[in-house]
């Protein structure tokens, strides 16, 4: 049986959106555009935002390189934050995610997706964090500003005709985001910061502080949310920071680290430990064609939620978390990693079988700078999906061998406790 691709979900603002999106000619700035300009950054257009894809001190290889072995920092400011409060904000979420967010402790975050109403597609994978019982702060992907507004301010109208609950949405535009990623980031976050602030080997993997920032001229930057994590699959933080003060923190922590253990990295090194963290880039890897259960994501369905389901799409994916024999409808492909032989396979590439039939598509691919193997993640047909399976990728015209592989494809190295880390 040939792979084929699903149709699109009907309703909500179906696109495909690509990583260099999108209004080239016309591109915002982040707060850190002219720190950027002034470090030798080499721009591209990225979720409608001028982004650098690497600086003048290093390649994109290199900056990949010292993300693992050292630190980089990364701007993400392009990235949309939002809260989302008041006092049916919690079963709102849960209305529209698959995550039990009431249930989450405070100051502690869950990866999610928001998914179609009826498909139970991923309209857009984000990050959850609760700060309390009726506020949770919400980062969602760039690319798809426009379709998650409209999503968002439909299901908002759709709660309030139902008389639910009150709930308010805001987004956060202008704030910055930055991440400091790699094994020194616990060392060069915890110099810059007062002691009262707390112990950060204390912080783990998925939680957050709100915490206040001393600069060197004495001002006090408050409301800034540290939270333990990133996208890279090493130790890290995401800082959230009011707009204004977004350069001077940064600043702040490129001059207290040195460049001997600090760099600023771009959007080309984060795609590839992305990739060889095993994680997703909205608009390749998922879409709104796609369900959790078929993008590899089923562990983010809470345990009480596959029991009482109750949200967008639970009837479809429910279902699909049973296999057939069980009477529920299984899934027809898998997203997997694969390890290919001889030249890299790229988005779009055609994954087959040993007869030649087509059995799914790479979605993203690359060479991977720390394994120095070429890693591509994709979808294939149920049943081909067990790690060790070999098949083979058509690059450039010509069959190239490939095996079904775990991802992470790198082992994470997120901190949960146990040796220092750094």
């Amino acid at each position: 049986m040939a792979y084929a691709a699903r149709p699109r979900a009907s309703g909500y603002q179906s696109v495909r959106y690509s990583s260099d999106i999108a209004n080239a000619t016309d591109t915002a700035k982040t707060p850190l555009f002219q720190l950027h300009e002034a470090y030798g950054a080499k721009f591209v257009p990225f979720g409608g935002f001028s982004m650098p894809v690497q600086y003048s001190d290093l390649s994109v290889g290199d900056s990949h390189n010292w993300t693992r072995e050292k630190a980089s920092l990364f701007d993400v400011s392009h990235m949309v934050q939002h809260y989302i409060s008041g006092p049916g904000a919690a079963a709102f979420l849960e209305r529209i995610t698959p995550s039990s967010v009431s249930v989450l402790q405070n100051h502690h975050s869950t990866l999610s997706c928001l998914l179609h109403p009826t498909s139970g597609g991923i309209v857009d994978d984000t990050i959850i964090t609760k700060l309390t019982p009726e506020k949770f702060y919400i980062v969602t992907n760039a690319a798809c500003r426009q379709k998650d507004s409209h999503y968002l301010g439909q299901e908002l109208k759709n709660w309030r005709e139902q008389k639910q609950p009150e709930v308010q949405w805001e987004t956060l535009d202008g704030r910055g985001l930055i991440a400091l990623q790699g094994p020194l980031a616990h060392e060069i976050l915890s110099a810059v910061l007062p002691s009262k602030s707390g112990d950060l080997k204390t912080l783990y993997f998925g939680q957050c502080k709100q915490l206040t920032f001393h600069l060197p001229s004495g001002q006090a930057v408050g409301d800034v949310i540290v939270s333990r994590g990133g996208y890279t699959g090493e130790d890290g933080f995401e800082i959230s920071i009011p707009g204004p003060e977004t350069a001077s923190i940064t600043e702040m922590l490129l001059e207290s680290a040195g460049p001997e253990k600090l760099r600023l990295a771009g959007i080309g090194a984060r795609d590839s430990l992305r990739l060889e963290a095993g994680m997703c880039l909205y608009g390749h890897d998922l879409d709104d064609t796609t369900t959790p259960v078929e993008g590899a994501l089923s562990w983010i369905i809470s345990k009480d939620r596959r029991e009482k389901g109750g949200f967008h799409g639970s009837d479809v994916i429910l279902g699909q978390l049973k296999p057939k024999k069980d009477g529920g409808s299984g899934v027809s492909r898998r997203r997997i990693g694969m390890v290919v032989e001889g030249a890299p396979a790229r988005e779009g590439a055609e994954i087959v079988d040993e007869n030649g039939d087509v059995v799914g598509k790479v979605t993203s691919g690359c060479p991977s700078p720390t394994l120095k193997k070429n890693i591509a993640m994709g979808y294939i047909r149920n049943g081909l999906h067990k790690s060790g399976t070999e098949v083979h990728v058509i690059v450039r015209g010509r069959k190239r061998k490939a095996v079904i592989t775990k991802m992470p494809f790198v082992p994470s190295r997120y901190w949960k406790g146990g040796a220092t880390p750094g």
